[in-house]
């Protein structure tokens, strides 16, 4: 490889989830231009989408933390989010765990939805830095032996990078570069449904809240899973998932789309029924699971790296998705702006970030081993009972409700 000055490299990131915007964030306020290309048309789009994050202090938290979040993370976040519940179909739980009063903040897992977690880092990002409606056709590495990439955008823009960084989620346009690995179908399929915060407020809908309670709540048996969360904003937020193929689809007509949940829950807990009826007919959306192979690594190659579900994408199984991405985007974004700093030639610079790159898979790997267990745990035969068993040992209590 050469040893050529990285002093002003041209760095581009691909993708603007979680782990894309920290890594954008990371590199620009340590001074190292960067680039970050994203599809969607701007900064107001999907920002319906996204349940809740309960940020990990070593994870989330310290990407934050690191570049002057923390505060503004503190002042959006909810505490009394943490709270779990497990139940089974007849909806009364089995476990409750409650987390509003950690004395030890390193060891809480706050809550916030996404799209305040988005338009914080976003806040925190200059005008410009962030390329929308740029949509990635193509990329090439060019044969110069610095790991240059020449990227063609379906708009016709064509950029050549000096450093690459995939953050474009499970179906990477990166990913090719340095793995064949593609996504592996959870044998999981299902919906998300929600109930809009105004329709969730109504008198008439307290036994919804009640039932959900503050957090999330779990109800898991035959093969099924109906799980609740409440996000910030006051929206009821559901994945209806069950065992099943690939193929199945959820109807797009409203009163059909509900027919057919209604008959693949018939039985279960009447509150669970309610949601259904009353869901919002504009948020309704489908969520098959997938997930890289567990332990998921590549053959460094001089200037590009992945960070996120490009490189490690697992189920919510573990609620640690995000908290992954952005400890990878924090990691990589910190390796090159030391690499810019030091004026590292090419052979410094790769060996740094090969570092990196074997580290955050190592770190992935745990908790993509979590997530994948969790998957089985919650559509086994017996579900929930290792659920509960699980939230117990965690310190969970056994609800006084729970008498038969």
């Amino acid at each position: 490889m050469s040893s050529t000055s990285f002093t002003q490299p041209n760095i581009a990131i691909i993708g603007g989830g979680p782990g894309g915007l920290v890594a954008l964030l990371t590199l620009l306020s340590r001074g190292v231009p960067v680039t970050l290309y994203e599809r969607e048309a701007s900064s107001d789009a999907r920002r319906h989408l996204g349940g809740m994050l309960d940020l990990t202090w070593d994870e989330g938290q310290r990407a934050l933390r690191e570049n002057g979040l923390a505060d503004a993370f503190k002042k959006n976040s909810r505490l009394e989010g943490q709270e779990n519940r497990i139940c089974g179909k007849a909806g009364i739980p089995f476990a409750r765990r409650t987390e509003d009063n950690v004395p030890d903040e390193t060891k809480a897992r706050p809550e916030i939805d996404r799209r305040v977690l988005r338009e914080i880092l976003l806040g925190a990002i200059p005008e410009g830095a962030i390329k929308w409606d740029h949509t990635l056709a193509s990329v090439r590495q060019l044969d110069d032996g610095t790991g240059k990439h020449e990227l063609t955008f379906t708009n016709g823009l064509v950029v050549v990078s000096d450093y690459l960084i995939g953050a474009d989620g499970a179906n990477s346009r990166i990913r090719p570069l340095l793995s064949p690995s593609t996504p592996i179908y959870h044998d999981v399929n299902g919906a998300e449904i929600s109930v809009a915060p105004a329709v969730a407020a109504l008198p008439e809908n307290a036994d919804i809240r009640e039932a959900v309670g503050l957090g999330s709540c779990y109800c898991a048996e035959d093969k099924k899973l109906f799980s609740c969360q409440r996000n910030g904003d006051g929206r009821i937020r559901v994945y209806v998932w069950f065992r099943g193929p690939r193929d199945w689809v959820l109807p797009r007509e409203t009163q059909e789309a509900r027919r057919v949940l209604h008959e693949m829950y018939a039985g279960w807990a009447p509150w669970m029924h309610k949601i259904i009826d009353v869901c919002d007919e504009d948020a309704v959306y489908p969520r098959p699971l997938f997930y890289l192979p567990v332990g998921h690594r590549w053959d460094h190659k001089v200037g590009v790296t992945l960070v996120g579900d490009a490189a490690h994408l697992m189920s919510p199984f573990a609620g640690m998705g995000a908290n992954v991405a952005m400890h990878d985007g924090l990691e990589v974004g910190l390796a090159l702006a030391e690499a810019v700093s030091k004026g590292m030639g090419v052979e410094e610079r790769e060996a740094s970030l090969a570092a990196v790159e074997e580290k955050l898979c190592a770190h992935a790997k745990v908790f993509a081993e979590m997530s994948y267990i969790n998957v089985n745990m919650a559509f086994a035969d017996d579900a929930p009972r290792l659920l509960v068993e699980g939230l117990k040992a965690m310190g969970a209590e056994q609800p006084k409700i729970l008498s038969n």
